[in-house]
């Protein structure tokens, strides 16, 4: 049986935070941040593209660290990893279940073509004989950004490859001899020994296909990056999957990272969620969801804008009320009905990613949605 490891409704602390701590598109979205306009927004991401967010390169492991000490001190259930490049999310995993005591350590997500199987078995492992019912990989197709611009690979059959990368990973962790030969994936002659019971694994999903695929063959779903009024559709959909896979809906756990600014200063936080995200929803994989969530007109702007080098026009086509129903951002008391909202509408695990670099924000933020601030029922 495998473990579960959650309650019905979690709180988690993205680690080390979307602000950037200081990175190149943390830095360009501080500025942005405090010109409060789009248009200062759209020169973010050019380089990094739609992995600007992660704070590549910048934020250090004593950051991070301290912030999921921070987030433990506060009472946080769950502390999470994203693993866009900079801070490698495995290594970086076992240095803070070290550092803190009992939060659950997840990692949304581990993309699946830069590791082999057997390299991200062996690696959860490891971690899972020694922090034991602490960590939640997630894994994820990534971009293209990602993928075949960072790493040079190819981004080619998504479905098949995660589906079988589950597959081998789910007899790798029960101590079986591989012998798998798959669209994508092979694997002969390879054992471990077994994780009893084996950790949960969780995968990231955007559209109906994955979403259903995730809830099917995963213990876990992750969302990102979605308007709230298509909350309600992608709920169908892993009830869909879960069904398919012989599992109730309500066991298959939902987690979710939500873009998250605690400020009365929303032009700002606006901001920086544009100057963090464009480049995002420019790629072929976040674009195409944006128009099948029921935006099709910003989708297009952004694709046009963002193929012909018009910064300001691409930033533009992400308007207040769109950034508004896509991250949580203003005074605490109106996130905080947002997380609940959040929370009624399914999702059991809400991670808080504070975009904003400012320190006083991310406390603020930090403190905001903490269990002694905000009660999920």
């Amino acid at each position: 049986m495998r473990e579960t490891m959650r309650k019905t409704r979690r709180i988690a602390f993205s680690l080390p935070g979307y602000s950037g701590a200081g990175s190149g598109a943390g830095e360009k979205a501080g500025a942005d941040a405090k010109a409060g306009s789009a248009a200062g927004a759209a020169g973010a991401g050019k380089k990094s593209g739609a992995a600007s967010s992660s704070g590549a390169g910048a934020a250090t492991v004593a950051d991070a660290v301290a912030l999921a000490r921070r987030a433990e001190a506060a009472g946080y259930d769950d502390l999470w990893l994203s693993d866009g490049g900079g801070l490698d999310a495995f290594t970086l995993a076992p240095i803070l279940l070290g550092a803190t005591a009992k939060a659950r350590l997840g990692i949304a997500v581990v993309p699946v073509y830069t590791r082999t199987p057997a390299v991200m078995a062996a690696t959860i492992g490891v971690i899972h004989q020694a922090w034991p019912g602490r960590f939640a990989p997630g894994f994820g197709t990534s971009s293209h950004a990602m993928i075949e611009n960072w790493h040079g690979l190819r981004l080619e059959k998504p479905l098949a490859r995660m589906r079988e990368t589950v597959a081998l990973l789910r007899a790798m962790l029960a101590g079986e001899k591989t012998d798998f030969r798959g669209e994508t994936l092979s694997s002969r002659g390879y054992r471990q020994a077994p994780a009893t019971p084996p950790p949960p694994l969780f995968l990231a999903a955007l559209r109906p296909k994955m979403v259903e695929l995730a809830a099917e063959i995963a213990d876990g779903v992750i969302l990102n990056l979605f308007p709230r009024g298509c909350l309600p559709r992608i709920m169908e959909h892993i009830a869909i999957g879960a069904r398919r896979g012989g599992k109730r809906p309500e066991d298959v756990e939902i987690v979710c990272r939500v873009m998250t600014a605690v400020t009365d200063d929303r032009a700002a936080a606006r901001a920086a969620f544009r100057a963090l995200f464009t480049a995002y929803y420019a790629t072929p994989v976040y674009n195409r969801f944006l128009e099948w969530a029921g935006h099709a007109d910003a989708a297009r702007e952004i694709r046009e804008g963002w193929a012909a080098k018009d910064r300001q026009r691409t930033a533009a086509a992400l308007p207040d009320e769109l950034v508004d129903e896509i991250a949580v951002l203003g005074p605490a008391a109106e996130c905080r009905d947002h997380i609940r909202a959040n929370a009624a509408g399914g999702i059991q695990t809400q991670i808080i990613a504070c975009i904003h670099p400012a320190p006083e924000v991310v406390e603020d933020t930090l403190q905001a949605f903490a269990p002694a601030n905000l009660d999920l029922g």
